[in-house]
């Protein structure tokens, strides 16, 4: 299995629909997955350090399993059909571990509140996984003199506000809607 984090959440450009990155660990690999607003809300929450005025549905998810020995880890293990499948994984003490089915937002929006490791399942970081593109810089100089791309107009004055909001686009998240 693939340890993961998650490195944001993100409202699609394309629409308004969510995605939650997860990022490998110690590798390149990213998994974006669709969930819902609501369960972005409390992941986003959460990773803000905000708290609702009352408890939200995850939070008292979290409260009922911190009274039941607490959570040890969740796995999103498999893709169906371009849906992910999740469970959350608990410390059942001498008799093992006991496993509870969940959407993978909801075992997300419980993992960060426990502060738990979120881990996928090889073969779905196999299959699902992308890895970012190497980024071309903007400035690219003239090296053989033929002019072109990098004539130097690029580096003019009155082109610095286009570069920096052309660097801060996230082009990653147009594919694949």
């Amino acid at each position: 299995m693939v340890e993961v984090k998650i490195e944001s959440v993100r409202v699609s450009l394309m629409s308004q629909h969510r995605i939650a990155v997860l990022q490998e660990k110690d590798g390149n690999r990213y998994l974006p997955i669709w969930i819902g607003s609501f369960e972005a809300e409390a992941i986003a929450m959460h990773l803000r350090n905000e708290k609702a005025p009352r408890p939200l549905t995850h939070d008292l998810i979290h409260s009922l399993i911190q009274e039941l020995n607490g959570l040890d880890h969740v796995v999103i293990y498999d893709l169906d059909n371009d849906v992910y499948l999740a469970r959350l994984v608990f410390n059942a003490g001498p008799d093992g571990v006991f496993e509870l089915e969940c959407r993978p937002s909801d075992a997300i929006a419980v993992a960060v509140r426990f502060d738990s490791p979120i881990f996928i399942k090889d073969e779905v970081m196999d299959i699902a996984s992308k890895v970012p593109d190497e980024e071309i810089p903007l400035d690219l100089s003239d090296e053989d003199g033929a002019g072109g791309v990098g004539d130097g107009a690029a580096s003019s004055p009155d082109l610095e506000v286009f570069r920096d909001a052309l660097e801060g686009l996230d082009l990653d998240s147009l594919h694949n809607r």
